[in-house]
């Protein structure tokens, strides 16, 4: 906070003097120096030869002078973007101290009790409902002066890469070896802040989508022309809702000791099971297993087979979560777009309000009955080769549900079989099955928000079906 930043302007100054320098001796060079190896009073193989080591010469001053040039107004840029940075760090922490806080020199927040009256003070000690509002406070602001600090160090973050950048030699075939830079800018994204925070992609997925919402939507274009498929596989399009189960079906787990009849139960539930499979009800068989397993792990569902099997479940998708959306999105994109000057490739993150669904198609009502569903991925806009741009949704399905028994419930499964939900809900009581959570993305599909076609899927057939005793279908987690 203390930095001098005046010495980024200052050594902006010197650099753009320094490749303003370059330019009068490429000038002189080319003219003085190269020149003489094309006229007509140089010729033989000496001119030719000449004149090799001359253009490279040439090249290189030229570069230097592009390199010079780069890192002036990278720093000058640089200068531009801390003191406004600074700027809103010493705004967060004057507000925070107008609400009451204490915010130490190195950054830490703390409700400043020594403001109180003697009464409030009294009052403050007494009453820890009082103190608790006071650390929620203190730890709102905590975390605003975080964010702030964290925009400056990803500023300064950027700062380096803009700098490393501007001086790596581009072009290796130029007669040099980590010459200058001829083709070195201050850097294609919108700001040095952007340059940190589109170098440094959270490791664990869970965070990357929350990172990819946080760039700006050129940034997001960039990355997505230079590093697309990656960033697809490592999490972009991930949904940002928190799912939570909606009810605590059995309850606690294993708190009763499973008797004689829970275990005979338990067995015939397998048999009941493995036969759900040879009838067809491949996923309702699949997901009773692992319930009988009593693991609790969570499973992944396969919800492009869902979108395949259930027409409902598949119009429902197209209707409520993306032609409901799509006037929206396209709206907002376009904005973006223009807000970014009309001709780069923006990208805008997408998601729509979770609602719940039955499945109408058996195996799947078997299988996992309601569900929380909606839809997450992003929107782009592209610059149009006949100046109107392209405006194109690329999304997944997703779909939420807890795998449990209700008391005063009952399923009934083909050859007449029905299963008391009270009665299965007790394996789980007793230890010897375990609830657990479900949930799938399906595979990417796209829609043209350019066109007033109708968003219409086409899911992939699924695999082949195959019993439970069938090797080729591979292990529980990938049937």
């Amino acid at each position: 906070m203390s930095a001098d930043l005046s010495e980024l302007s200052t050594g902006a100054v010197k650099w753009k003097e320094t490749a303003a320098k370059f330019k009068k001796l490429a000038d002189q060079y080319e003219r003085d120096v190269h020149g003489i190896s094309i006229d007509d009073s140089w010729v033989g193989l000496s001119a030719q030869a000449a004149n090799g080591r001359f253009t490279v010469t040439l090249k290189e001053i030229r570069g230097a002078h592009q390199e010079a040039k780069a890192i002036a107004e990278i720093l000058r840029d640089a200068h531009a973007e801390l003191t406004d940075l600074r700027k809103r760090v010493e705004a967060v922490r004057d507000d925070a101290t107008g609400a009451g806080m204490r915010v130490s020199d190195s950054g830490v927040v703390a409700f400043d009790s020594t403001r109180l009256t003697q009464s409030e003070r009294m009052a403050y000690v007494h009453d820890p409902s009082f103190q608790e509002s006071a650390r929620t406070a203190a730890d709102e602001w905590a975390q605003r002066l975080a964010q702030a600090v964290k925009a400056v160090s990803e500023a300064d973050d950027g700062i380096r890469l803009a700098l490393d950048a501007a001086v790596l030699d581009s072009d290796l075939m130029d007669g040099t070896l980590n010459g200058f830079n001829r083709k070195a800018t201050a850097g294609p994204y919108p700001s040095l802040q952007e340059t940190g925070k589109a170098a440094h992609m959270p490791k664990a997925r869970k965070d990357v989508a929350k990172w990819w919402r946080d760039l700006d939507p050129v940034t997001r274009g960039i990355l997505l022309q230079e590093r697309g498929d990656e960033l697809r596989a490592a999490g972009i399009m991930d949904p940002q809702y928190q799912w939570h189960a909606p009810d605590p079906g059995s309850g606690p787990f294993g708190v009763e000791k499973p008797t004689a009849r829970d275990l005979k139960y338990h067995a015939w539930a397998i048999g009941i099971a493995a036969a759900g499979d040879f009838a067809g009800e491949n996923q309702a068989s699949r997901n009773m297993m692992h319930y009988l397993g009593g693991t609790g792990e969570p499973l992944e569902l396969d919800v492009n087979s869902m979108l395949h099997d259930d027409a409902s479940f598949r119009s429902n998708a197209e209707r409520m979560h993306i032609a409901e959306y799509r006037d929206e999105w396209n709206r907002k994109a376009l904005k973006e777009f223009e807000k970014a000057g009309g001709d780069k490739l923006i990208s805008m993150p997408v998601e729509t309000v979770h609602s719940g669904g039955t499945f109408t198609d058996a195996s799947w009502f078997h299988a996992v009955g309601s569900h929380e569903q909606n839809i997450s991925g992003m929107v782009t806009v592209e610059p149009g080769d006949d100046g109107r741009p392209t405006v194109s949704l690329e999304y997944q399905v997703n779909v939420w549900d807890r795998y449990n028994w209700d008391k005063g419930k009952s399923t009934d499964f083909p050859g007449g079989i029905v299963i008391e939900d009270k009665d299965m809900g007790h394996l789980h009581t007793v230890g010897i099955a375990q609830e657990f959570d479900m949930r799938g993305s399906s595979a990417t599909f796209t829609h043209d928000l350019s066109s007033d076609t109708y968003p219409a899927m086409k899911p992939d057939v699924p695999g082949r079906a195959g019993s439970r005793g069938d090797v080729s279908r591979g292990d529980e987690g990938n049937r």
